[in-house]
């Protein structure tokens, strides 16, 4: 038996035509539940006008209102968009939150994120971060007196020790940028809990559809929907969900103050990479273990960094926590030499900056992502000059591994 109900959410102008209506479907059917049916569903706007199978573009600054006292529910872009609410609500539902908020860049959800803390406020963030995180903790975040400690995240016990009396949250991504790290959630989020922290998750790498950080435990969850949720290297958005419907209106407040949501076509696009999330993750996964596989037996490479390698030291955790491994992976080269000689002679993968399209693409993330990280904490985490880091595409894995080959003269 298939029990489904339908809340529908209207809004109507003075002449009752219909502008458009939010349908939410909530169903005990394991198979309308499935995420790969969440994510090419979402949670879609119908216009009854057009019956529009693609969420409409509502590319407009400012909205009429019927007349005083009376609102459509939307006025100005910068506060309300039907696009941008789509994609808010579509986030949210597919990482089991109650609220989801969209931002301009992944960099501006977080700052979005540190902006419900106050001065003093103390943090217990994972060592090994996006570059441009920890650039901004330093010259933005510590500028206006928030505190950071940041350690292996890793081990349970190094973030016992961190705590102090104003610590207020917990900050980790995982599998984490570039060394690919993996955190265990449901630890870190009862740890949390015990000390009445809030547990904050970068799921940029995983996404939604192989890891649900909410389901697991944390209190807020971001992505950089540039990536993997867009998967086209054409726009930048990021993401935010929440457990707490109250925090969630707290972020939309300072969402609509600050001026940094996502544009409406920035929305849409997003949106339309999320429906074929499911086919690319999957598919870059499994080019993730082929070339992950092939390069550990290349003699020219020292280090593989991958968690859906059985030598991972977290392999056990994610598999616990995540229903697959990503398309991220990192790798040691035998000098820098080699570094330039592949960064130069690669034909397929591009050498450039972002991750999670469907185009493979590595970066250098000792001079590229990681350039603002001091010296010493890259010669901790094992950031070196002949560390390589590959988001994975959905290409033939036999055209990258040549590739691969043929610039390294393997």
């Amino acid at each position: 038996m298939v029990l489904t109900f339908v809340l529908i959410f209207e809004f109507k102008l003075d002449n009752n035509e219909l502008i458009i209506s939010f349908i939410v479907f909530a169903t005990c059917s394991k198979q309308i539940m499935d995420i790969e049916t969440k994510v090419v569903q979402g949670l879609p706007i119908h216009h009854s006008s057009t019956g529009s199978i693609s969420t409409p573009i509502y590319q407009t600054a400012t909205f009429r209102h019927p007349e005083l006292g009376r609102s459509t529910g939307y006025d100005y872009t910068r506060t309300k968009n039907p696009t941008r609410d789509n994609l808010e609500s579509t986030y949210a539902f597919l990482e089991s939150g109650t609220v989801g908020v969209s931002f301009s860049t992944g960099m501006a959800a977080i700052a979005a994120i540190f902006e419900l803390f106050s001065p003093k406020d103390h943090f217990i963030v994972c060592d090994d971060i996006y570059g441009g995180s920890y650039r901004f903790f330093r010259e933005s975040c510590e500028k206006r007196g928030l505190e950071f400690t940041y350690t292996n995240t890793s081990l349970i016990e190094n973030i016992k020790k961190c705590i102090q009396p104003n610590t207020k949250a917990i900050y980790v991504e995982t599998p984490t940028n570039p060394m690919m790290k993996v955190s265990d959630i449901i630890e870190i989020s009862k740890l949390a809990k015990e000390h009445n922290l809030v547990t904050i998750v970068d799921n940029t790498f995983l996404t939604p559809y192989f890891q649900r950080p909410l389901e697991l435990g944390a209190d807020i969850v971001t992505s950089s929907a540039t990536k993997y949720l867009g998967g086209h290297n054409d726009t930048l958005t990021g993401l935010v969900a929440v457990k707490d419907s109250e925090l969630g209106e707290r972020l939309k407040f300072i969402q609509n103050t600050l001026g940094i949501n996502a544009a409406p076509f920035d929305s849409w696009l997003i949106l339309r990479g999320i429906k074929t999330l499911a086919v690319r993750m999957e598919r870059q996964e499994k080019n993730a273990i082929t070339l992950a596989n092939w390069l550990q037996e290349q003699k020219l490479i020292k280090k593989v960094l991958y968690p859906g390698l059985k030598n991972h030291p977290e392999h056990e955790i994610s598999k616990k926590q995540s229903s697959g491994f990503g398309g991220m992976l990192s790798f040691e080269v035998a000098s820098k030499d080699l570094v330039a000689k592949i960064l130069k002679n690669i034909k397929i993968i591009s050498f450039a900056e972002s991750l999670g399209g469907v185009e493979s693409l590595i970066t250098y993330p000792i001079v590229q992502t990681h350039a603002d990280v001091p010296t010493e904490m890259l010669e901790k985490l094992g950031v070196n000059e002949r560390l390589l880091r590959l988001s994975v595409g959905i290409e033939s894995p036999d055209d990258l591994i040549a590739d691969l080959c043929d610039a390294m003269s393997c």
